[in-house]
């Protein structure tokens, strides 16, 4: 028995000292430590010697158990040291890993653009609730009940006199009825409207601006403008004014930027007119003025509004704008 447990621990050293793969771990360790192994084998065979016997080869059977499993895991140990050492070689011949990281959303990208350029006007940033009363939605912007603009923005009412606001224009009433002239403010924030398309969206997102101050000329807002659409797009990109209405400014223009596609020559995207609209303006209607306490006669001012997205849609030379909805990262991660 004695010189049989040394023939098989000389026998399990001989078998892992000639291992060179670490798959051929595993049915080593089968072979000679498993429950059926060479080693169990002998133990089990234990009860046949004699009593006086027992203890010493039992001793001797433990210890040749043990050292052959040390042996075992050093070997295997070996295996995992070299696999670490062999893969952080490889690594360095292999680029670099890129880890994903995120962006801010296209339209976020445009609106703090847009802010930005009008901040560098001059302009402060005002924001307001979302849930906004009928009377700075409508009445306080010359809008009354039954007005016929009322049917232009198609409102999510939450009661007779709550609604989800449809533009950012109600700031304007807030801020003038709380502060005193001149006023220089713009008010970006979400606006809803039941409408849905490929150039609407239920929820999008508007700049409001206005300036009240002394002798506020049509000629003042103009020059805002045109400075807002050459930074935001290009120095030379040309701009018209076209007569329009709304009931808070009078008089009320359009404001028409040169196509950004094919440079005013006429495509697809402007319908061959060669001018693509991108915002309205207008002088604020003394109406306006007299709701919050202004002296028409001594003050006046102007307001514009723009959509965000319609912005980012020229920006970018985007057609429809449910893609900065979709979440789909093939889009959004080429901002």
């Amino acid at each position: 028995m004695e010189v049989e447990l040394k023939r098989l621990e000389q026998e399990a050293e001989s078998a892992l000292a000639e291992i060179s793969r670490v798959d051929d771990l595993e049915p080593f360790r089968v072979k000679f430590l498993g429950r059926k192994g060479l080693l169990s084998s002998a133990m089990r065979q234990l009860g046949q010697v004699s009593p006086e016997d027992r203890p010493r080869l039992g001793q001797l059977a433990n210890e040749v158990k043990q050292r052959v499993e040390q042996s075992f895991e050093e070997k295997k140990a070996a295996f995992v040291d070299s696999a670490a050492i062999n893969r952080s070689v490889e690594d360095l011949s292999l680029p670099g890993r890129i880890l994903p990281f995120g962006k801010l959303h296209p339209v976020t990208q445009v609106m703090e653009e847009i802010c930005a350029i009008f901040e560098g006007m001059g302009f402060a940033v005002a924001e307001g609730p979302d849930v906004e009363l009928d009377h700075y939605n409508f009445a306080a912007l010359n809008i009354p009940e039954h007005h016929p603009a009322r049917d232009m923005h198609d409102t999510f009412y939450v009661s007779e006199s709550i609604l989800l606001r449809t533009h950012t224009s109600p700031m304007q009433a807030r801020i003038m009825e709380s502060q005193d002239p001149p006023l220089r403010y713009i008010a970006p924030g979400k606006v809803y409207r039941c409408d849905s398309d490929i150039t609407h969206t239920p929820m999008f997102h508007q700049v409001e601006g206005f300036l009240v101050d002394r002798r506020v000329s049509f000629a003042d807002l103009k020059g805002v403008l045109t400075t807002f659409t050459q930074r935001m797009f290009k120095d030379d990109l040309a701009l018209r004014f076209r007569p329009s209405f709304f009931p808070f400014t009078e008089p009320s223009a359009e404001v028409d930027i040169a196509c950004v596609i094919c440079g005013g020559s006429g495509c697809r995207v402007c319908k061959r007119t060669g001018w693509l609209e991108i915002l309205g303006a207008g002088l604020i209607d003394p109406e306006v003025l007299k709701m919050v306490g202004y002296d028409p006669d001594i003050y006046s001012g102007f307001a514009f509004g723009l959509g965000v997205e319609r912005i980012a849609m020229l920006k970018y030379g985007i057609d429809d704008i449910r893609l900065f909805y979709e979440n789909d990262l093939r889009f959004l991660s080429q901002f």
